[in-house]
């Protein structure tokens, strides 16, 4: 701050406070100068900023709008090239698929006739066939002799047809009985349950096996626990139907009643 030349030659300042006031004024008088000033520069740039964007935007739209427009010429130009080309391919498909339509229709209706042709065919080869077969029963009943008036040749015919007959006969029941027959047969599992566990079940089983009949073969055995220490004797044996029953069988093995309690038959199946 800059004083007068008197007042700065004074030795003693009594009016201080009115030039500190003064001072303050001026103080206060440059910060809104300064203030109003940063204001309008802030201003200025801020309307050359908006400018330059709302040019900035006029720009990019501009050339969005013609990027725009290219894209649709070109789709334009694409679906128009597209449909023309799709266009004369369904029209040749079109013309190929009716051909074949035709093609096939005149072969089906070729083969109806033929068909029919056929039809008509074997149906007269049939009806002149029956006719004839009419015709021939009818000549075969008149050529029948009813009172024996044909001569003693026709009667040696039948004779040796008859001898002929015989011997066919007579072979096939020869061969017939030298077939061997066929003979039917069973496996059968039995189970022989014993008193108690101290029943000796290898004298059991002898027992068992001890039984012979005509039509009868013993196999396989084994000794099958119960409960309490007791054991059963699973035996098995394969029988001729038409000889050895069950009821037989387990009537042979219960005659050893010292040492069977039961006989059970496990399975029976036909072989």
């Amino acid at each position: 701050m800059q004083f007068p030349d008197a007042m700065m030659h004074e030795n003693i300042w009594f009016d201080r406070p009115k030039y500190e006031e003064e001072r303050e004024h001026y103080e206060l008088f440059l910060t809104n100068n300064l203030s109003s000033k940063l204001a309008e520069t802030h201003c200025k740039e801020s309307k050359t900023t908006l400018n330059a964007v709302e040019s900035k935007k006029a720009t990019s739209g501009s050339l969005l709008s013609s990027e725009i427009a290219k894209a649709r010429d070109s789709i334009k130009q694409s679906l128009a090239e597209t449909g023309s080309s799709s266009i004369s391919s369904l029209e040749s498909e079109n013309k190929a698929m009716q051909k074949t339509i035709t093609e096939l229709v005149a072969k089906v209706a070729a083969l109806e006739s033929r068909v029919t042709k056929l039809e008509q065919a074997a149906h007269g080869t049939t009806t002149e066939t029956a006719a004839e077969k009419v015709q021939k029963a009818k000549k075969d009943d008149d050529d029948i002799d009813l009172f024996g008036s044909e001569g003693s040749g026709d009667e040696e015919e039948d004779e040796a047809e008859k001898k002929r007959k015989e011997e066919l006969l007579a072979k096939y029941n020869a061969k017939k009985a030298s077939k061997p027959a066929l003979i039917a047969k069973s496996s059968i599992l039995i189970d022989v349950k014993p008193w108690d566990d101290e029943t000796d079940m290898a004298l059991m089983e002898q027992k068992v096996r001890s039984i012979e009949m005509d039509g009868l073969l013993w196999g396989a055995s084994k000794l099958i626990p119960l409960a309490y220490g007791i054991k059963k004797l699973q035996i098995l044996c394969v029988v001729e139907d038409d000889k050895v029953g069950t009821d037989i069988l387990e009537e042979e093995i219960t005659k050893f009643d010292d040492l069977v309690q039961s006989v059970d038959i496990a399975s029976f199946n036909k072989i």
